[in-house]
């Protein structure tokens, strides 16, 4: 009865503020036809799901929310492309390691330009995805909701979001829930408690652990793996671990779904994790073939924590608010998250008035991520004020915003303190000396005739920076055997010294008198 109970909660979610104006195979709802229009050719595959699901409620109320919300979600493959966008080919599993793949990457780049990734192959679900395919899927996602003694109490609203979805990402589709189904079909005759869903997802996990594991040269494969690649190589990055925990846990009735953060605040990269929906509780991460439920620790400091979705946020303001012609940077584009960042890191909002934008809507908070500030979360502009809710706390943050796709700066860098406060980095009149031992964060010891330890390479050439709506030189130093010393630095500055050639993956620091401060 709880299951049928939830129908129409999710009936009012699907249709949620639209106007149902829809008759026939929609079914009376307007984001179905949306759906089906879009889909064009493809659309006859969307209307035989729905034909074959017509006779079962439950089912036809299932389909309808996947088309609903299909949107958005694709196949995405990338392609490694030079200055002149020749493809090139690539096997990562071709180098020993990580560092011999990049240092491969370093020695094309001489040859032939600067390389760069881009997409060289997208297929909208709506247009591509089959009958057949969304048909098993529904299928068997009811099967092991209906059997597997775990998901007694998951609501059907639950198991829409987060066991009948289809796919993980942006990876390839595949069948993959009869084949983790078999799998693991004798599980709960192994459980304490067959009725536990943290117990299954253990012991799930604890069988990825023994075939599939993390690889860093999977940073340079940025196209996300479908089931048979992982399953032929056992390897992955991130993305592909949490994408086979999906796989596994989804077929088997089990709610789990990917946390991430789009960009770390004191480090290079991003990074993605799975949770796990424990029905009357809230989702508890843990890392595919990883790391389990409670125990899983994120050791960086996160300004935004987000959780995928199949459903479209339509609720998301920026969307409601911003103009048509006013684009939005990156992957906040996207409306199939939802903000979960109170659940990882303690937060505060982080408002101010603005002293420089044009005629914008929203401003964005960005971190400094690889070389670059990267939006992290937005605000809308009033009269030049802004407030960007539930920032994490004890990082630098850069307010700017979007003009002909280039973002600029709207406001000094500042730093969110622990108590919430703001700081604000302004390059000051008064200047001091700097003294640099290192290029990102270190533990620096003074050695035993007290001359301080240094990590930077000697012989190398290194630039200090410090910003002032831009980076701004200080101008270039050749590493000996002790710290660099610039004299006549800002107070007050946020500063950031690279070493020519390298990866910009250098961090950020202020000085305090006597000592760097990484953010």
């Amino acid at each position: 009865m709880l299951k049928y109970a939830s129908l129409l909660i999710l009936v009012l979610l699907i249709g949620c503020g639209q106007e149902i104006i829809c008759t026939g195979m929609c079914g009376g709802d307007e984001l179905v036809c949306s759906a089906l229009e879009k889909a064009g050719n493809n659309r006859g595959e969307l209307e035989k799901v729905l034909r074959h699901c017509k006779a079962d409620s439950l089912k036809h109320e299932a389909a309808k929310f996947l088309i609903a919300n299909m949107e958005g979600h694709s196949f995405y493959r990338f392609a490694l492309l030079d200055s002149l966008d020749n493809e090139l080919e690539i096997d990562v599993l071709a180098y020993p390691d990580y560092e011999m793949l990049c240092a491969a990457f370093d020695s094309v780049e001489v040859e032939v330009g600067q390389l760069h990734w881009d997409t060289t192959d997208h297929q909208p679900d709506l247009e591509f995805i089959s009958a057949d395919y969304l048909i098993e899927n529904i299928d068997l996602a009811f099967y092991a909701w209906e059997t597997r003694p775990w998901a007694a109490k998951m609501t059907f609203e639950q198991m829409c979001e987060y066991v009948l979805p289809y796919r993980g990402s942006s990876e390839p589709l595949e069948s993959w829930r009869q084949y983790f189904l078999d799998r693991y079909k004798d599980l709960p005759s192994q459980m304490k408690d067959p009725t536990n869903p943290k117990e299954a997802v253990v012991l799930i996990n604890r069988d990825i652990k023994t075939w599939f594991t993390f690889d860093p040269r999977f940073y340079r494969h940025p196209t996300d793996q479908g089931l048979s690649e992982m399953i032929a190589c056992g390897l992955g990055r991130c993305e592909d671990m949490t994408n086979l925990a999906i796989y596994a846990m989804r077929a088997n009735g089990l709610g789990v779904t990917s946390d991430y953060t789009p960009a770390w605040a004191d480090t290079g990269n991003n990074h993605a994790w799975n949770s796990i929906l424990i029905p009357g509780l809230n989702t508890v991460p843990f890392m595919g073939g990883e790391s389990e439920p409670g125990e899983y620790k994120l050791d960086r400091r996160m300004a935004k924590a987000y959780q995928k979705s199949f459903s479209k946020n339509y609720a998301n303001p920026i969307y409601l608010r911003k103009n048509d012609d006013e684009k939005i940077p990156g992957w906040l584009r996207g409306r199939s998250y939802r903000d979960v960042t109170t659940n990882y890191t303690p937060v505060a909002d982080a408002s101010m008035l603005l002293t420089s934008y044009t005629d914008v809507q929203f401003a964005y908070l960005c971190v400094f991520n690889s070389g670059e500030w990267t939006a992290i979360h937005w605000s809308e502009i009033d009269n030049g004020n802004v407030n960007f809710t539930d920032m994490g706390t004890d990082i630098c943050y850069l307010p700017m915003y979007l003009e002909d796709d280039i973002l600029t700066a709207a406001y000094s860098s500042i730093i969110l303190q622990k108590d919430g406060s703001i700081r604000t980095l302004v390059p000051g009149d008064k200047t001091e000396t700097v003294i640099v031992s290192s290029t990102t964060r270190r533990k620096l010891d003074a050695s035993t005739d007290n001359i301080e330890q240094t990590f930077l390479n000697q012989g190398a050439t290194y630039e200090l920076f410090y910003w002032d709506k831009e980076w701004v030189s200080m101008g270039e130093q050749t590493a000996g055997d002790k710290a660099l010393r610039f004299e006549n630095a800002p107070q007050g500055a946020l500063f950031w010294m690279v070493e020519e050639g390298s990866r910009k993956e250098e961090r950020i620091f202020t000085w305090d008198g006597d000592r760097q401060v990484w953010w």
